[in-house]
Formats: C-alpha cells, structure tokens, sequence
C-alpha cells in the first residue's frame, strides 16, 4: 500500500528516462556518423585512394550507417516492425522532409541526362522491394534478391562515376575540417563507431518502450520518430548542400541513400534474420513510398527541371498530411 502513492512518479521517471534514451540515441547517431565519416575520409585520402572510391564506399555508407544499424538492432531485439518502419518512414521522409527542405532554401535544378538513369534504377529499386514485400517476410531468397540488386546499383554507380556523370565524388568535398593524420583519423573512425553502435541500442530501447507506453505498434515509431532521426543525416547535408548552392549534391544525396535503404539495408537485415512485414506498413506506408517516389520522378526524368519553392511547400504538406494521418489513428484503422 505504501508504494502506490509513488507509482505516478515512478512511471512518470520510466517516461523521463524513455525520452532521455531516444535523444541520446540521436546524438549519439548523428554525432558517430559524423565523426565516423570523417575519420574515414581522411583515412582514405591519406592512403592514396580516389574521392570516386571514398565518396561511393565511405560517405555513402557513412550517412547511411544509423539506418543499417538501427534496423539491425531492432531486428536482432525482436522488433522486425521497427526495422522495416524505420527504412520505409527514413524513405519517405527523404524525399517529401529533406528535398522539401532543401527545395525552400535553394531550388534544385535537375540535369535529365544525368539523372534519368538514377531515377530509374530508384523506381526499379522501389519496386522489386514491394514486390518482395507480398510475401509477407524478407527473409534469405528475398534478401538476396535484394543484395544482389543492390551489388549491380555499386557497379552501375562505379561505371557512371569513372565516365564523370557521377555525384558521388562530389559528396566527398561537402565535408570540411577532415583529419590528415593518420593516428587522428583511425582514432575518430573507432570513436564513430562507437558512437553509432551505442545510440542504435538507445534509440531501439527507448522506440520499444516508447512504443509501449502509447499502446502503438513499433512499426509506426520506426516510421516516425526513429525513421525521422535517422534520416537527419540526410536532411543535414542535403540542405548545406542547397545551401552552398550544389543542388545536384542534395538530389543524389537522397537517391543514393534511399536505394541504399531499400536493397541494401533491407538485405543485409533480412540475411542476417526473417522479417516479417507489418500488415499496417504494406497495406498503407509502402505506398505513401511509393508515391513519394513517383512524385520526384518528373524532376529526374526531365519532365519538371526545378523542384521550386512552391513544390518544396507541397513536399513539406504532403510530409505533414502523413505524419498527421498516423497521429489520428491510421493504425487502429489499419492492422498492425
């Protein structure tokens, strides 16, 4: 009896420390992949290799490792709806949250020529993934499916940079201040790993428990708040970029990353251990994806050559219109 007058205080600390765990987790993430990027560039630089190898193997990984890791983790917990919530939800929000962003501070101008293919081998990427997705589980034959698809985007992307009509090499000097010391770099590479492992076990706690209190499934925290953190990254250096002026940067900063989401993350995950696919992520978030990703194909096509001001606003609506839609219920609507 003299424990019950403190069990609101107590629950109210158990929330306290829910919340302290998800933004650690997010420091922890962004900082670690800064770093870690960091480190790793200067590594490469000072052992002689090309910006066309570090900008396809060190930056694209590097800004893409909080998402790898997370669903990793999730999945490895027991939590397979975060995993696939969190690269469907950092997906969406790439393109409707980062380029509409981008898009406000600086309209981005697309070459056709030069991203047409790029726009393709998304809309292929995207669809082989939800065609995966039917099964109901990414599990080996479909991880596979998934990995090797994403082996012939590294060999694409590799032949495309070495005839120049690239923008992975471009990527490498968006980052400043880059460690030329040998000691410095490896130093900063293992304290950005750690950075990243840690806040991926925060984040995954904190997103579970989370997730508990509010009597919501984990797939709609990995496609909101922890597909959010995730993808700051992303919306970090796409709008320095836009800033700075190099839209091109910011287009194929959220190109990249999205195909590394959906084939590679999803297919190393799923090699690793099945995932089954949440009935309220197939039947409704995969096409919010999917939709998104057919609203950027006129910018990569050709058929708009400016994402403006004004889209980057209906970017940004659409963007708040689906975060909206999962607060007012969609996932009692729809089963989890």
């Amino acid at each position: 009896m003299a424990a019950t007058p403190r069990s609101p205080q107590i629950h109210g600390n158990i929330k306290v420390i829910m919340y302290l765990q998800v933004i650690g987790g997010f420091v922890l993430l962004l900082g670690g992949a800064e770093v870690m990027v960091r480190g790793a560039v200067g590594l490469s630089e000072r052992l002689g290799i090309s910006k066309l190898v570090i900008g396809m193997t060190v930056v694209a990984f590097g800004t893409s490792a909080p998402e790898l890791l997370v669903s990793l983790n999730a999945a490895l917990s027991g939590s397979p709806g975060l995993a696939i919530g969190n690269v469907v939800g950092s997906n969406i929000a790439n393109i409707l949250l980062v380029l509409g962003a981008a898009g406000m501070i600086m309209p981005i101008a697309s070459e056709p020529r030069e991203l047409r293919a790029d726009g393709m081998v998304l809309l292929v990427g995207t669809a082989i993934f939800i065609a995966l997705t039917f099964r109901g589980i990414i599990d080996v034959p479909g991880a596979l499916v998934l990995l090797i698809v994403f082996g012939g985007f590294i060999y694409y992307s590799f032949w495309r940079e070495k005839n120049g009509s690239g923008h992975f090499a471009e990527e490498v000097d968006e980052f400043e201040a880059v460690p030329h010391s040998l000691w410095l770099a490896l130093t900063l590479l293992l304290i950005g790993f750690i950075g990243l492992f840690v806040g991926s076990e925060l984040l995954v706690d904190g997103g579970i428990e989370i997730a508990k209190s509010f009597g919501v499934s984990e797939a709609v925290i990995g496609l909101t708040i922890i597909a959010f953190g995730t993808s700051l990254p992303e919306l970090a250096a796409s709008v320095v970029a836009a800033y700075r002026n190099h839209t091109d940067v910011a287009l194929g900063n959220v190109v990249g990353s999205n195909m590394f989401n959906i084939v590679g993350i999803m297919g190393v995950v799923g090699a690793v251990t099945p995932l089954q696919v949440p009935a309220r992520v197939f039947d409704f978030d995969m096409w919010v994806m999917a939709l998104a990703t057919i609203l950027l194909m006129p910018y990569m096509i050709g058929a708009r050559g400016t994402l403006g001001r004004i889209e980057s606003i209906l970017f940004l609506v659409f963007y708040g219109a689906y975060i909206a839609a999962i607060g007012i219920g969609i996932d009692h609507i729809i089963p989890a």
